[in-house]
C-alpha cells in the first residue's frame, strides 16, 4: 500500500519563499563545485540559468543567454541583445551584468563564427582572470566542442559541467518540493476536465486545447497537455497526432510539463471512453499498478537504484529484444527544473530502469523527487499508463499526486 504526502492546506504557491529557494540552490550548488574542485561554472540554457540564478531567460537561439557562476563570487549574467540593459533592476539580486555574444550556432559563416566564439573566450577568461580563478577548473555545460576548444586556446580548463548541475539538482530543497507538489496538485484540474468532456466522438484536438486552458486558468506556467487513445496507446506513439476518439477506446491522458515556478510536473492516467473495462484490459491495469506499488516501495534511503528497478519485468515481456525499447516508458526519473538541453521534460537523477540501473546503481537519498512510469495493454489494440510522482523522505517513499490511480478512469459512460 503506497503512503501519501499530506495533501496541500491552500490553493496556489503554498510556503514557497522564493528568495531562501534560489539561496538554498546556490549553496548546495556551491557545495557540490566545492567536493569537485571547480571554482566556476559556465552554463547555458534557460532552465540552467533559472536554477542558479532565478533569472527566466528566453533564448531566441541557443547560447544567447548564459551565466558564469562562481563556487565563491558573485555570479555574471550575460543577456542577449536588450536583456542585459532591460533586466538588472528586474533581477537585482544579480549584481554583475553583460551583454551577451552569440555565434547563433554557425549561420553567419565558418569565419565570423569563429571569430565571435574568441571574442566570447576572450571575455570569459578575462572575468576569471578578475577574481584570480582562471587556472582553476571551469565547468562548462550546454556547448558544443569548438566553443568549448576556443577556451582551452587561452588556458583555461575545461571540464564537462553537467555531471556537477546534475548532482546538485538531484536533492531537492523544501522549497522545490513544494513547488513540485503544487505542480502536481494542478494536474487534478487536468484530469478533472478531461474526465467531463471524454466522450465518443470528441477530437483530442479540441480536448488538448480544453485542458490546457483550464491549467493556466488555475495558475500554471505553462501545460502541454497529450494523450493517445484505441490503436495508438500501446506501445505508444509520441508524435501528437490529432485523432477523434472512438466509443470504447482505451489510452492514457499525459499532464507532463504542467509547471509552477519553472518545476514540471510528469504525470499518467488511464482512461476507458463509453464503457466499463473489460476483465482483460482490468488485469492490464491491475498488474501496472501493482508493478509501479513495488517499485515505489523500493525507493527508500540507503537503497539504490537497482532495488527499485528489479520490480520493473525484462522488455522480453512485451516480445523485444533490447532494454533500450522501453526506455521512458518502462523506468524511473528525477524531475526538476535542470534539464542538460532544451525542450523535452526536466529529467534529473536518478535514473530507475533495467538498462542501466541492475549494473551502475545510483544511490536513493530524501530530498529526491521521482516520477515512476510503466504501460501494458496490446499491439494496436489499447493499452494502460500510469505514472506518479514520488518524494524520497527519511521514513520512505510517499505519493505527491492525489488523483485516484486505483482503477481505468470511465468517461462518458
Amino acid at each position: 500500500m503506497v503512503e501519501y504526502a499530506p495533501k496541500l492546506l491552500c490553493e496556489g504557491i503554498e510556503g514557497v519563499n522564493i528568495e531562501r529557494m534560489r539561496r538554498d540552490r546556490q549553496a548546495r550548488a556551491r557545495q557540490v563545485m566545492q567536493q569537485h574542485g571547480v571554482a566556476s561554472l559556465l552554463v547555458t540554457g534557460p532552465t540552467n540559468i533559472r536554477y542558479l540564478e532565478d533569472f527566466v531567460s528566453g533564448d531566441i537561439q541557443p547560447g544567447d543567454n548564459y551565466l558564469l557562476f562562481f563556487a565563491e563570487h558573485d555570479s555574471v549574467m550575460f543577456g542577449n541583445a536588450g536583456t542585459h540593459l532591460q533586466s538588472p533592476d528586474q533581477a537585482p539580486w544579480i549584481k554583475h551584468w553583460r551583454p551577451a555574444r552569440s555565434w547563433l550556432q554557425g549561420l553567419p559563416g565558418p569565419s565570423a563564427t569563429r571569430e565571435e566564439m574568441g571574442l566570447w573566450a576572450q571575455e570569459i577568461a578575462a572575468e576569471l582572470r578578475s577574481r584570480g580563478v582562471a587556472r582553476e577548473p571551469l565547468g562548462v555545460l550546454g556547448y558544443e566542442e569548438p566553443a568549448l576548444e576556443a577556451l582551452r586556446e587561452l588556458g583555461l580548463k575545461v571540464v564537462d559541467g553537467a555531471p556537477i548541475l546534475m548532482e546538485a539538482c538531484a536533492v531537492k530543497t523544501p522549497d522545490e518540493i513544494t513547488c513540485l507538489k503544487n505542480a502536481t496538485s494542478l494536474t487534478t484540474v487536468g484530469f478533472e476536465k478531461a474526465r467531463d468532456l471524454l466522450r465518443p466522438g470528441v477530437s483530442t484536438r479540441d480536448l488538448t486545447l480544453e485542458i490546457r486552458h483550464a491549467l493556466l486558468r488555475v495558475g500554471a506556467e505553462d501545460a502541454q497537455p497529450r494523450m493517445r487513445f484505441g490503436p495508438q496507446a500501446f506501445p505508444r506513439s509520441i508524435a501528437p497526432v490529432w485523432q477523434r476518439v472512438e466509443y470504447g477506446d482505451l489510452g492514457y491522458i499525459f499532464l507532463c510539463r504542467t509547471s509552477v515556478l519553472g518545476y514540471r510536473t510528469c504525470i499518467y492516467r488511464s482512461y476507458i471512453v463509453g464503457r466499463k473495462p473489460t476483465e482483460k484490459e482490468k488485469d492490464w491495469y491491475k498488474r501496472l499498478r501493482e508493478r509501479l506499488d513495488r517499485v515505489i516501495d523500493a525507493l527508500r534511503p540507503g537503497a539504490t537504484t537497482a532495488d527499485a528497478a528489479q520490480h520493473f519485468p525484462p522488455a522480453s515481456t512485451w516480445g523485444l529484444q533490447d532494454e533500450c525499447e522501453v526506455l521512458t516508458v518502462e523506468f524511473g526519473h528525477g524531475i526538476g527544473l535542470c534539464m542538460l538541453r532544451g525542450g523535452g521534460m526536466a529529467y534529473n537523477p536518478p535514473i530507475i530502469n533495467r538498462q542501466w540501473s541492475l549494473k551502475h546503481p545510483q544511490p536513493i537519498v530524501p530530498g529526491m523527487v521521482i516520477a515512476v512510469e510503466s504501460l501494458e495493454g496490446e499491439w494496436r489494440a489499447g493499452g494502460v499508463r500510469l505514472e506518479d510522482v514520488v518524494v524520497v523522505t527519511e521514513k520512505g517513499p510517499q505519493l505527491i499526486d492525489h488523483y485516484p490511480r486505483d482503477e481505468i478512469i470511465v468517461a462518458g459512460a
